[in-house]
């Protein structure tokens, strides 16, 4: 069961995909908020490979592409720390508008994809395994504390709190608040997949928050 629901979430990521093109086409590239196209396209991919990995059967090229997932989600899911910064910014904190609050956010972004590649990325050794329908290849070696998702998750859950004090948006704290519960407690129920349902969750509150600001932005300029 689990192929189909990683291939029915690879579709939806598709469709925010999508739509987060059709934003930045409206109300322009040059936004920091649209690092969220890269971290999206990353899960297209992972979802997508998850999916597939059963029909492309066992062999180097199904562990080639798993690898892949891997240095997407180091060098892609740092980026949403810079999705946090761009979402201050348009809450008036001024001083988070400037050059500090730019290197302050660019060097914590820099140090998380350092901390996920020298943890789990780089020397990554593969192996095969398969659970409730879905071929993979997993890292064989220990796991340690996911800082770099720790650190994604403190900015994010930040921005969040702010955006519901400052502007009343509540949903991007309420997604951050759901990933970290889905993520923490057990699910009774024989699919890894249901786990992902939370970050998609995640997603989707990113997405719908990204269209609040910049709509919200692009009034007050008119």
């Amino acid at each position: 069961m689990d192929p189909y629901i990683y291939g029915l979430y690879s579709l939806i990521y598709l469709f925010l995909f999508l739509w987060g093109l059709k934003l930045s086409i409206k109300y322009g590239f040059f936004s920091w908020l649209n690092v969220l196209l890269l971290v999206t396209f990353g899960l297209v991919y992972d979802n997508l490979v998850l999916a597939m990995g059963s029909v492309i059967g066992k062999g180097n090229f199904l562990e080639a592409l798993n690898e892949m997932r891997y240095w997407f989600h180091a060098f892609f899911t740092p980026l949403l720390i810079l999705f946090s910064w761009a979402a201050f910014r348009k809450t008036g904190i001024h001083w988070l508008k400037g050059r500090t609050g730019f290197i302050l956010a660019g060097a914590f972004t820099l140090a998380m994809i350092i901390a996920e590649l020298l943890q789990n990325t780089i020397g990554l050794k593969l192996e095969s395994a398969q659970k409730y329908g879905v071929l993979s290849y997993e890292s064989a070696g220990p796991h340690a504390p996911p800082i770099m998702i720790i650190g994604v998750t403190v900015a994010l859950l930040l921005a969040g709190m702010i955006l519901w004090k400052k502007l009343t948006w509540k949903w991007m704290a309420i997604g951050v608040i759901l990933m970290g519960i889905g993520s923490a407690v057990p699910i009774p129920l024989e699919s890894d997949a249901a786990t992902n349902g939370f970050e998609l969750i995640l997603l989707i509150s990113l997405w719908a928050t990204k269209a609040f600001l910049e709509k919200k932005s692009n009034q007050a300029t008119i």
